[in-house]
């Protein structure tokens, strides 16, 4: 009778163990298939990760190893995905602010406010005052033509300082700087958009000057003291003078 454990008729090597009563017998490589190999004579087996030990790492220099077939790489941070929330000061530590305005500038100081509206102020008040000085001078002769010429001059003085204003207006409504603030290197924006007012609201913002001289001309110092270095006219239309 055939022993059951070998349906193949191949008897146990010598030295090798018959399976016990109730064991399975080792299985055995099909048709055309080559038995696993086995290490020689001296040969160590390869090491098996111990319970609770983690697997090698590769060494230096070689890349991690890959996922193979069917399985999903560690998830990126896909995009619209929520960003870590920026580094916080720590305690006694002050947050920086740099607050920049209109097109990428900083808010100009009061010394170049200062300056540009000066050279504005000269630009057209120089051939004002000439003129209105020379017809002065003609209509206090006594003689009734020189009085005629001199009015004239007044007007035309009236008329060029009008002229120079409105040209100033245009100019800072339309491009942010009119002669003054070019040569000081700063710009007239919108607090709201950071471009310029436009040609309305840059006559509006002249008109309101008034409230900057009316009480000692107190408003055209508080920029020294205000967090937005505005005076009283920039705050009624919203405005801010920055460098460029």
């Amino acid at each position: 009778m055939g022993n059951p454990y070998d349906p193949y008729g191949q008897q146990p090597g010598y030295g090798q163990q018959q399976p016990g009563y109730g064991q399975q017998p080792p299985a055995q490589p099909g048709y055309g298939q080559q038995p696993p190999a086995q290490p020689g004579y001296g040969q160590q087996p390869p090491a098996q990760p111990g319970y609770g030990q983690p697997p090698a790492q590769p060494g230096y220099g070689q890349p991690p190893a890959q996922p193979g077939y069917g399985q999903q790489p560690p998830a990126q941070p896909g995009y619209g995905a929520p960003q870590a929330p920026p580094a916080q000061p720590g305690y006694g530590q002050q947050e920086v602010h740099h607050h920049h305005y209109g097109s990428g500038g900083q808010l100009a100081e009061w010394g170049s406010r200062a300056g540009g509206f000066i050279i504005d102020y000269l630009v057209i008040g120089a051939p004002f005052f000439v003129l209105y000085l020379i017809g002065a001078l003609l209509g206090g002769s006594g003689s009734g033509g020189a009085a005629v010429i001199g009015m004239l001059f007044i007007l035309i003085g009236a008329a060029v300082y009008l002229g120079g204003f409105l040209w100033i207006c245009y100019q800072e409504g339309t491009t942010g700087q009119s002669i003054g603030k070019r040569q000081m290197g700063i710009r007239l924006v919108s607090a709201q958009t950071g471009q310029p007012i436009g040609f309305g609201m840059a006559f509006v913002r002249k008109i309101a000057h008034a409230l900057d001289g009316a009480v000692c001309y107190l408003g055209y110092l508080w920029p020294l003291w205000d967090d937005r270095k505005q005076t009283f006219a920039d705050k009624v239309c919203n405005t801010l003078v920055v460098r460029n």
